[in-house]
């Protein structure tokens, strides 16, 4: 069995690939204003802004100290529209098993909020969960290479279709959970892949998966897997409201 692959740029220790996008295109400038970069020197991680002062990410991106960077398009130039912020709470799910990436959801809590603009908006938490076939977008700053490291600049997008649970629970058995959901494309050629773990699929205009794990970067019958972020708004506010 090909081992599984992490998302984030350094990965953990274990088995899942780090998601970046292969086969995308360049976003419309701050088209996507929910998007985060998170930061430790280098960006590792993306994530979503879902109130002034809380982000979306996956739990295997945790670090203690993360600055979250807001407002970003090329992440190698000041282009005026950054919002530099650093964490004061960073806060992975209870139960989040980083064997199988079971619950890989995290929330970051600024350490002041970020002021809104057209530059920076939030995401909407969802209001049901997603369907399948279901016209979805992920964004990010990973690799852009299936094979090889091409790590893009500015912000690249692709739009992708929410896969069937009964179709990610056979290319992925014993893996795949009620947590979880894929979207992508079975024949391969375009998926989330390293570098863009954490970052926001949106559907509908709500933030339905958090990017997680796959196995190697746009493989065919192999999509992207997320998190399945509507299971877990109750936990979400339970937090955002107790800190």
């Amino acid at each position: 069995m090909k081992a599984l692959v992490f998302l984030t740029l350094l990965g953990a220790a274990l088995a899942v690939q780090e998601d970046k996008i292969v086969g995308g295109y360049e976003c419309a400038r701050h088209s996507v204003p929910y998007q985060a970069s998170l930061n430790a020197g280098y960006h590792f991680c993306g994530g979503s802004l879902i109130s002034s002062q809380w982000v979306v990410s996956a739990a295997h991106c945790y670090k203690s100290r993360i600055q979250v960077r807001l407002g970003e398009h090329d992440i190698t130039v000041n282009e005026g529209t950054e919002q530099w912020i650093d964490s004061a709470r960073v806060i992975k799910h209870p139960q989040y098993d980083s064997y199988n990436l079971n619950n890989d959801i995290m929330l970051i809590k600024l350490s002041r909020p970020a002021a809104l603009n057209s530059y920076v908006q939030t995401v909407a938490l969802p209001s049901r969960c997603p369907v399948a076939d279901e016209g979805c977008m992920v964004s990010g700053w990973g690799n852009m290479a299936a094979n090889g490291n091409n790590f893009p600049d500015r912000l690249q997008c692709l739009r992708q279709p929410m896969i069937d649970d009964r179709i990610c629970q056979n290319a992925y058995p014993h893996l795949f959970t009620k947590n979880m959901l894929c979207s992508g494309f079975m024949h391969g050629g375009a998926s989330s892949c390293q570098g863009d773990s954490g970052g926001p699929l949106v559907c509908g205009g709500q933030l339905q998966g958090v990017v997680s794990w796959g196995y190697d970067c746009a493989m065919k019958d192999h999509p992207s897997v997320y998190a399945r972020v509507c299971r877990y708004n109750s936990w979400i506010s339970s937090v955002m409201s107790s800190n």
